[in-house]
């Protein structure tokens, strides 16, 4: 099954790379536990002017999620992957009060042309 606002997110990233010229990542929900906002599979983009577009946590990290794509665009890797559980010290200060705990994969997507 096709889910629309997943292929919106991902022609979005097309846009921003290939006419706005923008560096981008992709944010991917690859794992979730207990709680959890956004399931497995869910995506956000976001662009080196910190904009973004899509979700993956329904608010909780989002904040986060950006500042670690925009640090990555500025690091000589392609990808990581970052974790948020509420035992995390830095739970309360993100947001993820909801007793869960998602991994979610950043990976750098590039203009090969």
């Amino acid at each position: 099954m096709k889910n629309t606002f997943d292929e919106k997110i991902l022609e979005e990233a097309y846009q921003w790379i290939n006419q706005d010229k923008k560096k981008v990542v992709l944010a991917t929900v690859i794992q979730t536990w207990g709680s959890s906002p956004r399931p497995v599979g869910s995506y956000m983009i976001v662009n080196d002017t910190g904009d973004f577009s899509g979700s993956v946590s329904g608010g909780c990290v989002e904040g986060e999620v950006v500042r670690q794509c925009i640090d990555l665009l500025g690091q000589n890797i392609s990808h990581k992957k970052i974790n948020f559980k509420v035992s995390n010290e830095s739970a309360w200060n993100v947001g993820l009060a909801c007793g869960g705990e998602i991994d979610i994969f950043l990976e750098k997507i590039v203009n090969e042309n």
